[in-house]
């Protein structure tokens, strides 16, 4: 028997700007949009790959949101883009 795998709360569709930044400061910020948005997650689409389980902090260029997120996922979906799986671990104020 195969196990279904399934997401505990539910997917908003939400296109928003967003900036990526490590915490280390020697690499550079990365932008993307948003492709969906959860209480606890997001997922990003980006020119440039992430690491897995790196820890960065977001911004919504439009918005006053902020987070403190995980990298659990990064797969190329097309010529130089990358779907970004994103645990939110601390969030504070709105998307838009």
């Amino acid at each position: 028997m195969e196990a279904v795998s399934r997401r505990l709360e539910e997917r908003t569709p939400l296109t928003v700007r967003v900036d990526l930044c490590s915490l280390d400061i020697r690499h550079r910020t990365h932008e993307g949009l948003t492709d969906n948005i959860s209480t606890h997650g997001a997922r990003v689409v980006s020119s440039d790959p992430l690491r897995l389980n790196e820890r960065l902090n977001l911004w919504s260029l439009p918005g006053d949101f902020r987070a403190r997120a995980r990298v659990v996922y990064c797969e190329p979906v097309g010529n130089n883009s990358f779907a970004i799986g994103l645990q939110l671990l601390a969030t504070t104020g709105d998307w838009k």
